[in-house]
């Protein structure tokens, strides 16, 4: 029985619904049914998209967001996904070129973009970054941080992690001026304080790096990194400063 677009709405919803609880067969069926009346609705070739990508059926699910994408090229969570499952095949270039796009359709219009779909491709980017960063390749995490914070500047643990890429490559000066720029907005963002005594250490100012450790050893006396750090360069009992901490 054809249904009319109402009802398939009503129906999408129930596809939702069974997705919401993880039956993503049931909820793959629905969808598909809908679209044997209804192929044009590229939000539901995404749906079901998903919903095969969660079963593990890549190949097939890569056609779904296809489909979606050729009935509207702009739409970036199609892309997203998309981008994801490119990744998931090892179809790596094509996959940064669909994050690209996504990212340049989430940002070039906030109100025509769902917000949650910047936020899925800023943390896309900032866990490739961090697989290139465990793999001990700076730059490529350092690409990948720089990406999600183009989307998301206001991510300061992606900041963070963008800036010990940078130390990482040796890129001291910038390392430092993203810290500064985390601590201003997080100031008891302790790891980030950690790297920047770090940072100033390796730039040779031995007297601001035993501030910024001070700071973390006071703010929380559990934590040993700082004390190890201030050990290295002959603090053994960390006092708090006075007139030269950092504005907290």
């Amino acid at each position: 029985m054809d249904r009319s677009r109402s009802s398939a709405r009503d129906a999408v919803a129930q596809g939702v619904s069974a997705w919401e609880r993880d039956d993503f067969e049931s909820a793959l069926a629905t969808f598909r049914e809908v679209l044997q009346e209804h192929p044009y609705f590229a939000d539901v070739h995404n749906k079901a998209g998903l919903c095969l990508a969660m079963l593990n059926r890549l190949d097939e699910a890569l056609e779904h967001f296809d489909a979606a994408l050729k009935l509207n090229t702009a739409y970036a969570e199609a892309h997203l996904n998309r981008g994801i499952v490119l990744n998931e095949l090892g179809r790596h270039d094509e996959a940064q070129a669909a994050l690209t796009r996504a990212s340049e359709l989430d940002t070039r219009d906030s109100r025509a973009f769902p917000s949650d779909v910047g936020n899925r491709i800023a943390v896309t980017h900032a866990q490739l970054g961090d697989l290139y960063l465990v793999a001990d390749h700076p730059l490529e995490a350092a690409r990948h941080y720089e990406a999600a914070l183009g989307v998301r500047p206001r991510f300061m643990d992606i900041r963070s992690k963008f800036a010990e890429a940078l130390i990482e490559l040796g890129e001291l000066d910038r390392a430092r001026e993203e810290l500064e720029s985390v601590l201003d907005a997080r100031p008891g963002f302790v790891g980030a304080r950690i790297r920047l005594g770090l940072v100033y250490h390796r730039l040779g100012d031995n007297r601001a790096a035993v501030r910024e450790w001070t700071l973390c050893a006071t703010e929380d006396p559990e934590d040993m990194r700082p004390r190890a750090y201030l050990a290295s360069v002959g603090v053994a009992r960390p006092q708090a400063p006075a007139s030269e901490a950092r504005a907290r």
